[in-house]
């Protein structure tokens, strides 16, 4: 059986521009508790706050988003997935209808015992959805949440990737975080500073200077995280979801609103549908759901 070819063939359920992690994220989670659990069913009722908190986190912004729906869609991608009530009726995206019914989900049996026969099959597994969905600052917050213990960084990255733009964003960008300025040196190469791109790669983001920017460490995760943004003249925005507790948090975070771009002479400005899809996609620009 093709397991990593019905992973990577997920239907996403929406299109264009619009990420669509929704079934990756519960599929992550399900692979995180038969971690831990093997094939014991998931609860939608004990599982719901969980799954809630995954798509607030990872998935673009919405008011209120529902784990009902890949809870139970995910059962149309063939073989991995399955739901039963307690009425034995189908089951329906609705929340109160799947606790109401006493909705339990889990892997497939035939996919479980792959899982248990091949101890590299759940790495695999977890590799696919997390390059296909999310940038790889991401990859260990992703895990974390869905409860998933495995080691992200010990894979390599897509021979796809171009080398080169690591290289040609600092150098656009002088070598300094175009948000603080942070620049440093570790015998004479550039150190905690990263080439981030606007629009993820992992979303057709192309390896091009206009979409890319020269972050350090911190800002780089804050960026990906969707803490961060731009607004459409290019200014820097903070998300009204972000709490600085501190001093300095005040001051390399939410002191950062307002702000524009520090931008080497030269660099060419970051591409306003780069710029407008990350503010669409990743910027947390909605206050939570109480």
């Amino acid at each position: 059986m093709d397991w990593e070819g019905r992973i990577g063939g997920i239907r996403q359920g929406r299109s264009g521009d619009t990420r669509a992690p929704h079934k990756p994220l519960l599929l992550l989670y399900a692979l995180g508790h038969h971690q831990r659990h093997g094939a014991a069913p998931i609860l939608y009722s004990a599982a719901e706050d969980r799954l809630r908190l995954l798509l607030e986190e990872f998935a673009p912004p919405v008011k209120r988003p529902n784990p009902a729906q890949p809870f139970h869609h995910l059962a149309h991608d063939d073989g991995l997935w399955r739901v039963a009530t307690d009425d034995g009726l189908d089951s329906r995206p609705d929340p109160s209808a799947l606790r109401a019914g006493g909705a339990r989900g889990s892997l497939t049996p035939e996919f479980s015992r792959a899982l248990e026969a091949d101890p590299g099959l759940r790495t695999r597994a977890a590799r696919l959805l997390l390059d296909a969905n999310f940038p790889a600052s991401l990859h260990g917050e992703v895990l974390a949440l869905a409860g998933l213990a495995l080691v992200p960084g010990r894979w390599a990255a897509s021979a796809d990737r171009d080398p080169r733009f690591r290289e040609a964003v600092l150098a656009a960008y002088g070598h300094r975080c175009a948000f603080c300025g942070y620049e440093g040196l570790m015998d004479g190469v550039p150190a905690g500073l990263k080439a981030a791109h606007v629009r993820w790669w992992s979303q057709a983001g192309p390896d091009t200077v206009d979409n890319g920017l020269a972050l350090c460490a911190n800002h780089h995760l804050l960026f990906d995280r969707g803490v961060i943004g731009l607004t459409p003249d290019l200014t820097l925005d903070v998300s009204p979801r972000f709490e600085p507790r501190s001093a300095e948090a005040e001051r390399i975070v939410t002191g950062l609103a307002g702000r524009g771009l520090l931008l080497a002479e030269g660099t060419p400005p970051v591409d306003a549908d780069h710029a407008g899809w990350h503010r669409r996609e990743v910027f947390k620009h909605l206050v939570r759901a109480g």
